[in-house]
């Protein structure tokens, strides 16, 4: 009897082996099914376990009774350890049964929450194209808006130009505020890089000794040509200064179309060949280096060049500051070969018209002096700087900032050919001089800042505990100097001192330089934010 259910036994196992490979070998089926599957296989198999279980029980109970009556227990034993290793297969099918039905769960949860975000995507997709349609027709409106206001803007300004013009036609002065601002907008261009290729003359206005235009404003028929010269039209000269803060503010796309405006107004009444016109091209082509375009600034310089020339005569002041312009631009383009012949023209006709010692003749050396250094003349450019210093220091006294930018770009001049010695002394003379403007006479109590910084270098060693600089640095503030050259000469001496390994001193004043700039600038951003309130 136990025989026939043991045999009865393996057979139900074995059946219910081949129905749980089977079930597990269809992928196919869909996740509820394989749920429903899984479940009708725990139930036969627990049924199993419980059968099972019974056999077990009843093969240990035959066990024991042949053990009582010692008979050979082998046979039962090994079926016993056989219901053994069924049941653990059992059991090891239960588990996996259950862990699929916690997966099955799982799962189930996972998909709830999948189906639940890609709604959301599809909600966030939909809101994101809404967005994006409605970005797309604001920034359409913007756009047309920008471009209203920048043309207002431009018909403001050219109805303000004509309204001056009126003005000067009807022979009236400008107002003071209009002066005013034309004498900011000239002040703001009187800023000079560090020892870069210096400010050209803006078009071909004459400056006196303070910058100012040496002409006053006249009416409309002061503009042609007279046998003692050519002078500028008023309205052409408040539309210069105009464009020129345009420029300076970036807004190239109201100067721009301003000067084309004008310059065609003007070749409708006056034709071509006119100085009116002339001094319209000059205008429009600065505007064009200061984007860049260098060839149309050739281009239109080389126009104005030969209107003046044939208008005005060779040897006129307009001619030379075209010929000044146009120096400069092939100096900024890297042809200096090309500019020192026309800088070598303009000098000569302003010594023959302004005489050799006047300003405008030492600003022309500086700049002919500048296209040498670039080319390694350095004889020639050490006659220009130093004769051009003998003008600035004669005519506009030792405290004019161009006498220390001049000795600037002199120092500069000897630092390339290695005269270390004469280039420092230049430099402390700048800083000595713009001590005693400030602080009064050098001596024993009141040194400038070159002194104390080779003070401290010679004692660096004895006096371990040096006071820190304090607020000496902020002398050159009130200095009569322009800042920028300041700092300049600050910064140039300290490398100097650096390269003779004078490296207090030279921390010292490349630490001035720093304060220096800084303030400079803040100062350039309150007087511009003055400006806009």
């Amino acid at each position: 009897m136990v025989l026939q259910l043991f045999q009865t036994t393996r057979m139900d196992t074995g059946d219910n082996s081949k129905k749980i490979e089977e079930i597990g070998k269809m992928t196919a089926m869909t996740q509820e099914e394989i749920i429903h599957n899984t479940k009708t296989v725990v139930q036969g198999l627990d049924s199993l376990h419980m059968e099972h279980n019974q056999i077990l029980n009843s093969l240990l109970s035959s066990m024991q009774a042949l053990k009582d009556s010692n008979d050979d227990t082998n046979l039962v034993d090994e079926k016993s350890n056989i219901i053994k290793k069924n049941l653990e297969s059992i059991e090891l099918g239960l588990n996996e049964a259950q862990v699929m039905m916690a997966l099955a769960n799982h799962l189930q949860h996972t998909e709830a929450e999948k189906q639940k975000l890609r709604a959301q995507v599809r909600r966030l997709c939909q809101e994101n194209a809404w967005l994006r349609d409605e970005l797309a027709n604001t920034q359409q409106k913007l756009q047309k808006s920008e471009q209203k206001a920048v043309v207002l803007e431009e018909e403001k300004d050219h109805l303000s130009f004509m309204n001056e013009m009126k003005k000067y036609d009807d022979g009236t002065s400008p107002t003071t505020k209009e002066e005013k601002e034309e004498k900011e907008v000239k002040q703001d261009k009187n800023a000079l890089d560090d020892l870069g290729f210096p400010e050209d003359d803006q078009d071909d206005q004459s400056h006196d000794s303070g910058g100012q235009f040496m002409i006053s404003p006249s009416p409309s028929n002061a503009s042609f040509a007279k046998p003692d010269g050519y002078e500028i039209p008023a309205r052409l000269r408040t539309l210069h200064n105009l464009v020129i803060q345009y420029a300076s503010q970036g807004r190239y796309e109201v100067a721009v179309p301003l000067c084309k405006q004008a310059l065609e107004d003007l070749e409708k009444t006056s034709g071509h060949d006119h100085p009116d016109v002339a001094t319209m091209l000059n205008i429009l082509a600065l505007v064009y280096r200061d984007q860049g375009k260098y060839k149309e600034a050739a281009n239109l310089l080389n126009d104005a060049l030969g209107i003046r020339e044939k208008t005005l005569g060779p040897d006129h002041p307009a001619v030379a500051a075209t010929l000044n312009n146009l120096a400069v631009l092939y100096g900024k383009r890297g042809k200096y070969k090309d500019a020192e012949p026309l800088c070598k023209r303009a000098l000569i006709i302003r010594e023959k018209v302004l005489g050799n010692d006047h300003p405008d003749v030492a600003k022309q050396l500086n700049n002919l002096a500048l296209l040498c250094q670039n080319q390694g003349k350095y004889e020639e450019v050490e006659q220009y700087y130093q004769r051009a210093l003998e003008i600035y220091e004669s005519k506009l006294g030792l405290d004019d900032p161009n006498v220390a930018k001049t000795k600037n770009n002199l120092a500069s001049a000897y630092l390339k050919q290695g005269k270390y010695k004469q280039a420092e002394s230049l430099y402390k003379e700048v800083l000595t001089r713009a001590h005693e403007k400030e602080f009064g006479k050098v001596n024993s109590e009141n040194k400038p800042i070159w002194m104390q910084a080779e003070e401290r270098e010679e004692n660096k060693g004895k006096n371990k505990d040096n006071a820190p600089y304090g607020e000496y640095g902020g002398w050159h503030k009130a200095a009569k100097v322009d800042s920028p050259t300041v700092t300049t000469t600050l910064k140039n001496l300290g490398a100097l001192y650096r390269r003779q390994g004078k490296y207090e001193a030279a921390e010292i004043l490349e630490e001035c330089a720093v304060r220096s700039r800084k303030n400079h600038e803040k100062s350039k951003l309150a007087v511009s934010s003055d400006r806009k309130q």
